[in-house]
């Protein structure tokens, strides 16, 4: 499925599991494996203003090409024209309002091969607000599980630093909360130019109250 503007994807029942945190013990609030499909995650994309959006290709779909578990997993694929460009999926997960929590985010992402240039970065982030630009996903190099409390968390970290799947987590010390609904994602930034396709799988999202 190929799409150059933001869109929301169908919101039929997906592999997505949500849990509670009632006794204030760490639970996971969102886990998901793409075994369903695509459920409630949206997709988006952004570039930047030298290039107009709709000249940036990427797609977004399940695949049964590659998988860290079970049989399927997110499919993210993007061109590199132009140096520069990111794609993600984005995906609700429910909270307690008025509430502050400790927040573990992690995911499997799998890249074609080891390399010694830094051809993409993985993208993550769980906060308020879905995102909605580059700008909104942390800088190169910032994971925010050493920061202390901040408005939103993630990481902007390498790909390509193994042959096949590799982990990457971040925490996030949530301010109180006025919302029932974080939003997490995840995805890919181009660094070099050229085409590349990154695979996403086994995404959990723990929550401890504090």
């Amino acid at each position: 499925m190929r799409r150059r503007t933001y869109l929301k994807l169908g919101a039929a029942a997906g592999a997505a599991t949500v849990a509670g945190c009632a006794d204030g013990s760490s639970e996971t609030a969102f886990e998901e494996g793409f075994e369903d499909g695509l459920g409630e995650w949206e997709s988006g994309a952004a570039i930047g203003p030298e290039v107009e959006l709709e000249e940036f290709e990427w797609e977004f779909d399940v695949s049964g090409e590659e998988a860290a578990s079970g049989e399927r997993s997110l499919r993210i694929w993007n061109e590199g024209d132009y140096d520069d460009g990111v794609t993600w999926g984005v995906h609700p997960v429910p909270v307690e309002p008025e509430q502050a929590y400790e927040a573990t985010v992690s995911v499997d992402i799998w890249s074609e091969s080891e390399s010694f240039n830094t051809l993409r970065d993985a993208v993550m982030r769980l906060g308020p607000e879905p995102p909605v630009a580059e700008e909104d996903f942390p800088h190169p190099g910032v994971n925010t599980t050493e920061l202390g409390e901040t408005p939103y968390g993630g990481l902007r970290e390498p790909l390509w630093l193994a042959d096949g799947w590799r982990g990457y987590t971040f925490e996030w010390t949530t301010p109180d909360l006025s919302t029932d609904t974080l939003h997490v994602a995840v995805g890919h930034a181009v660094i070099w130019e050229g085409e590349a396709t990154h695979y996403v799988d086994d995404v959990s999202v723990e929550l401890e109250p504090r």
